[in-house]
């Protein structure tokens, strides 16, 4: 099992910056990827963005050039740096966790972000 606890959710101005983070605890040792997931009102949950074990990442391409996803395996945790908010990145963000057990991945509560004025 593995466990995920985001952080760092909160209300910004559009233009403004904030970074979550991704504590893993668990069988961290089954975690092959981590990455970030947002859900807004009404929509389906998105890719944001993801980091391997090897430090590749992938972007959805509505925050490229504005978030950063980076990962510190000693402490289990990923941070996803946003920069250059708008509103229409206000939505719950969830962490996820893929594993190297076949169909087996996990997900975090999530943290709401709030981008407006």
């Amino acid at each position: 099992q593995v466990h995920l606890a985001e952080y760092g959710g909160g209300l910004v101005q559009p233009g403004g910056s904030l970074r979550l983070s991704c504590a893993a605890v668990g069988d961290t040792w089954t975690i092959n990827s981590m990455g970030w997931y947002r859900q807004a009102p009404g929509k389906q949950r998105e890719l944001v963005a993801t980091i391997t074990n090897d430090r590749a990442t992938n972007y959805a391409d509505s925050v490229k050039g504005r978030f950063t996803i980076s990962r510190d395996s000693a402490k289990n945790t990923v941070y996803l740096q946003m920069a250059s908010l708008k509103p229409e990145d206000t939505a719950v963000y969830y962490c996820h966790a893929g594993t190297i057990r076949t169909f087996v991945d996990y997900w975090g509560k999530g943290t709401l972000v709030t981008v407006s004025s």
